[in-house]
């Protein structure tokens, strides 16, 4: 009796396993079929991530935008806006093509003797938030710019432009003016 019994049990164990095989391997190949499916979408998804990053930094805009909340609340003396420029490292050249002035206008700005409009104080408070990286590349972006004027080396001047507005005069070679 107890070799019945056994040839009950190995049967039964048998077609159990041949049961769960059936029920088991398209289960199994249908999970393959998604691994694969998701590995692929994992890697579209990742390479997508990486156009938008190149995208996103081909852009590389940090902008100049602070809300009208932060321009009144905020205190732009003439120290703080020479902290202001040496803390993200330019000059004042520099400082004025970020803000869309002239050097001498910034200098204006640094003595005390002028202080910056709404529209500049702003874009000084956006300078504020960005860091030096950030700063250089708002710098590129503005000086390679398309359509603007690209502006000349301090110092250098077009052949054949004068400084003042009256014609230069030649001296005589004993050192006297000619009239």
């Amino acid at each position: 009796m107890a070799k019945i019994e056994s040839v009950i049990k190995t049967e039964i164990v048998r077609l159990a396993r041949r049961e769960m095989r059936s029920a088991f391997l398209p289960l199994k190949r249908e999970v393959r079929q998604m691994r694969i499916k998701l590995s692929g979408l994992s890697k579209g998804i990742a390479s997508l991530n990486r156009l938008a990053k190149e995208l996103h930094l081909g852009e590389a805009s940090p902008k100049l935008e602070s809300t009208p909340e932060e321009v009144k609340a905020s205190r732009l003396t003439a120290g703080h806006i020479r902290g202001l420029r040496r803390k993200i490292g330019i000059s004042q050249r520099e400082l004025g093509i970020l803000t869309g002035t002239s050097p001498v206008t910034v200098l204006a700005w640094e003595k005390g003797k002028f202080k910056p409009k709404a529209n500049k104080k702003a874009v000084l408070v956006a300078l504020r938030k960005l860091g030096k990286r950030e700063a250089r590349k708002l710098l590129a972006q503005k000086a390679s710019a398309p359509g603007k004027r690209a502006q000349a080396e301090p110092g250098i001047r077009k052949a054949g432009a004068r400084k003042g507005k009256y014609p230069v005069r030649k001296k005589t070679p004993a050192g006297k003016r000619r009239r």
